[in-house]
């Protein structure tokens, strides 16, 4: 058991914090409920940002950048939208600086004719510029991803997870029918969906949410919902549809084919670092950070272990034969030339991932350290090699999923054995988590048993629910819990049952759990 990291069951709030600092990912920012993301971190999003920019320009989606400041007077246009986050709102109220009279401090200048609100979201901003962009029918769809950072001044913040400023992306759509907002909201959602589950090995249940729960201004809102190691829910990503709602507000309006005037309809879809958290949280363990292969930026650490100069040499030729047998030369001949930080010899795997193998030639740190390093980095693979392993031509294996380690020759390693090692981490690790879930998912019949079973059990609670906003916050108030999503019709299953609430037949199965 890792001496620096609380385990799981004492404290999981102090562990994942634990996990963090002893992976080097983020850092408390000197700016109330900000975080400063570290290399480490910033690597996870970069993966994120790289296989998801992918998807959406496979689904026919381009980027574009708005503006981080927005006119107050724009969120007053859209009622709902405006409930939903005006307590959150950052506003710019004056610009410039001076020295006081005294010479020894800073005052604020001048004040602004209008204030600004700092980016939550940019539904509005974006809504005045579509007024301006679409005109006829064949301006449509509009079809644009945003990557940004927003502020939402959080009162209670937690590293990754909810913080006063973090990053994302938003996509934001107009199209001519009611039928293709819809199509594409569910598009969305299964394009994040698949990404969770085959990216970042994290399975999720997707669904609608409740008239309650609903993004503020949208007509239906979809979720994809993850369960973590605590049996608590967590939201990893949300598509929107917002009907005519925000067209209507900002005059979105074209053209159409029969040469009236109609008002288009909009989506919008988002997800954010909390996915990081999620990440963390899904998979890690007592002894640190674990990482899936698609999304780690190191896939595998060669620790070399020798006592003297003479043992360093043919240890260090044993690593490079390793290198050479899984990284092509031109990628060893590039890594050659430029030594990494603090002696570490970084070789890319695959340039379009720019996922690397790294050599640890640091001598300041015993290769009991090196091994404690990785492990808590998370890396998948570590090759641990003595001057016995270099003499016999073998080497020896840990992955992060196990405690056990195998003694294989080096003639058995090559890519093939290199992908499917990682791939078989990558679908352990998805197993293993869709497992937990499925363990820790209840069904309660009545309003009792809804209750029980979240104070003695936790995780999801399957349940029948009618449309009722006063039940939910009844329950919310009581026990934390919110419905998390709405099983059908996204399942199309012909199941019904008594509503938990009125006895009565229902048809609509909803999913309960405490979250983040």
């Amino acid at each position: 058991m890792a001496k620096n990291i609380t385990t799981r069951a004492a404290d999981y709030s102090k562990w994942y914090q634990d996990v963090i600092k002893a992976a080097d990912l983020a850092d408390q920012a000197p700016v109330r409920g900000c975080m400063v993301i570290k290399p480490a971190g910033f690597a996870l999003w970069e993966g994120i940002q790289r296989d998801l920019d992918r998807r959406f320009k496979e689904t026919g989606h381009i980027n574009a950048y708005f503006p981080l400041l927005i006119p107050v007077s724009f969120l007053a246009k859209e009622a709902k939208h405006i409930e939903g986050f005006a307590m959150e709102c950052a506003v710019v109220t004056h610009s410039g600086l001076a020295k006081n009279e005294k010479g020894d401090d800073l005052v604020v200048k001048n004040e602004l004719e209008e204030p600004f609100v700092v980016r939550p979201t940019s539904e509005t901003v974006i809504g005045h510029m579509y007024a301006q962009w679409v005109q006829s029918w064949r301006d449509l769809p509009i079809l644009i991803n945003q990557w940004a950072n927003v502020m939402r001044w959080e009162m209670r913040t937690r590293i990754f997870l909810r913080t006063s400023e973090f990053l994302w992306q938003e996509g934001h759509t107009v199209h001519e029918t009611a039928e293709e907002a819809q199509e594409e909201t569910l598009r969305m959602l299964d394009v994040y969906k698949s990404f969770s589950e085959d990216f970042l090995a994290t399975p999720v249940l997707a669904g609608e949410k409740t008239r309650r729960e609903r993004f503020p201004g949208a007509n239906h809102t979809y979720t994809i919902e993850a369960m973590m190691q605590d049996g608590k829910a967590l939201q990893n990503g949300t598509s929107h549809n917002l009907g005519q709602n925000f067209s209507k507000a900002f005059n979105v309006s074209f053209e159409g084919r029969d040469q009236k005037r109609e008002f288009a309809y909009g989506t919008s879809w988002g997800v954010s670092t909390r996915l990081i958290g999620a990440l963390i949280m899904t998979h890690s363990d007592d002894e640190g950070l674990i990482l899936p292969p698609r999304i780690a930026p190191t896939l595998a650490a060669i620790v070399p272990i020798w006592k003297n100069d003479d043992e360093r040499a043919k240890v260090i030729a044993h690593c490079n034969r390793l290198l050479a047998k899984l990284c092509d030369d031109a990628e060893l001949e590039a890594a050659r030339n430029h030594l990494g930080q603090r002696n570490l010899f970084t070789v890319f795997y695959d340039n379009a991932t720019s996922q690397s193998i790294t050599l640890d030639l640091r001598d300041a740190m015993r290769p009991g350290e090196k091994h404690f390093h990785w492990e808590q980095r998370g890396v998948p693979i570590r090759f641990e090699i003595g001057p016995r392993d270099a003499d016999s031509g073998k080497l020896v294996v840990k992955y992060r999923t196990g405690a056990e380690k195998e003694i294989l020759d080096l003639g058995a390693i090559t890519r093939d054995w290199f992908d499917a090692k990682l791939n078989g981490i990558q679908n352990e690790l998805y197993e293993r988590a869709l497992k937990y879930r499925e363990a820790n998912t209840h069904v309660a019949a009545t309003k009792d048993e809804l209750y029980k079973t979240l104070e003695t059990k936790g995780g999801f609670v399957r349940a029948f629910l009618a449309e009722d906003d006063a039940f939910e916050e009844k329950v919310k108030a009581d026990t934390k819990a919110t419905v998390r999503l709405i099983y059908q019709p996204r399942d199309m299953r012909a199941k019904s049952g008594k509503c938990i609430a009125s006895g009565k037949d229902c048809e609509r199965e909803v999913v309960f759990a405490v979250s983040y």
